[in-house]
């Protein structure tokens, strides 16, 4: 195992890419589509010299400021460990079979997930069983298995969402895989103290026609059947997990530090001057300018061997894993009469900066 650890490399990238400082094209394109222009107005100064802006107006900006702080678009999480997790039939029906998974500190701290897999063994259907349906098609044999996340809300209440499906073969036996990593990424957004990880796993007739009605019937998974049955298997969660330790980001650069290559993905500090700008001046009344940010540095690749595991996901890159909003006041002319407004421009600012997979998937967000 020890041998598979020595092949780590560095991955140097290139400055520029999704991690990279907001430029002032990017702001004026935004600002010109939250207002709705073709251009960038041009105000003379005499236009805004008597413009006083209004208590309403300034304690709206403060509020959007101070809310940029606490509101974060989220990005990309992945990983590289392996854990895993026996879980338990909690109800089981002929078509319908709930699985309960004790989640609490078997995710590591400081560690993002990359993959859950939730495997079922799938048992062998009876001869006698077959015979009864020998006479359908290997394409008409088969059943479709569901898998959705269920959240018990406080007032009793289920909420679910469909994770993963796929078909399977009545003739078939043995373990079936599913990807079920949106399922913990729901479950990871819950306030603590959590509800164990619920999963509904549902077996549904596929296709309709003679014979077929009752097919899907016969695919049963194992801790349905009496105990002590041949080839019964728990159900399993595997848990793949990223030690950021050594793959994440360290925070903030040093700002003494000159950026060289193999140094580790960090977030920068860059300033755009809004005052200097031609296109802003007697327009944009507030911020004179603002800190960008911008995530520079490398990030460790895994050793090929574990990069087998995961052909989708392609070499782990420094990039804005997480951005804020900047708010500004602008001066809007209309009816010959100027006054300001407050517009809130969309991932403006870089706030974490993050080592990712390009591949990885980005977690929806639930309705808590």
């Amino acid at each position: 195992m020890l041998s598979l650890w020595l092949g780590w490399v560095f991955w140097v990238l290139p400055l520029a890419g999704p991690g990279a400082a907001v430029t002032d094209e990017q702001v004026l394109g935004s600002l010109l589509q939250q207002l709705q222009l073709s251009q960038a107005p041009i105000l003379d100064r005499v236009d805004v010299e008597g413009v006083a802006i209004p208590n309403h107006v300034r304690s709206q900006y403060v509020a959007l400021l101070q809310r940029s702080h606490a509101d974060r678009s989220r990005g990309k999480r992945f990983s590289q460990n392996f854990r895993e997790v026996a879980g338990r039939f909690l109800v089981s029906e002929t078509s319908t079979h709930l699985l309960v998974f004790g989640m609490e500190q078997r995710l590591p701290p400081n560690s993002e997930l990359v993959q859950a897999v939730l495997r079922l063994f799938q048992e062998p259907v009876p001869r006698t069983a077959l015979r009864k349906h020998e006479r359908l098609s290997p394409y008409s044999a088969r059943a479709r298995v569901t898998i959705e996340w269920l959240r018990v809300r406080e007032d009793g209440s289920n909420r679910t969402a469909l994770i993963d499906s796929r078909l399977v073969s009545i003739h078939e036996s043995g373990w079936k895989a599913f990807d079920v990593t949106e399922a913990v990424n729901f479950w990871q957004q819950l306030s603590p103290p959590r509800q164990p990880l619920l999963l509904q796993v549902s077996v549904q007739r596929e296709h309709l026609g003679l014979g077929t009605w009752s097919a899907h019937k016969l695919v049963r998974f194992a801790e349905q059947g009496p105990p002590g049955e041949e080839g019964r298997g728990e159900p399993q969660l595997e848990l793949h997990t990223l030690d950021l330790k050594d793959y994440g980001a360290q925070g903030n650069c040093d700002s003494e530090a000159p950026v060289t290559e193999g140094m580790r993905c960090c977030r920068q500090e860059m300033y755009l001057d809004l005052q200097g700008l031609k296109w802003a001046e007697n327009w944009i009344l507030e911020p004179p300018g603002f800190l960008t940010y911008e995530c520079v540095g490398s990030c460790l690749q895994p050793p090929e061997a574990l990069t087998v595991m995961w052909p989708f996901l392609g070499p782990r890159q420094c990039i804005a894993s997480e951005m804020t909003s900047l708010p500004l006041i602008v001066s809007v002319k209309e009816g010959g009469r100027t006054r300001p407004q407050v517009v809130s421009l969309p991932n403006m600012r870089v706030q974490t900066c993050s080592c990712a997979s390009d591949g990885a998937l980005i977690p929806r967000g639930i309705d808590l």
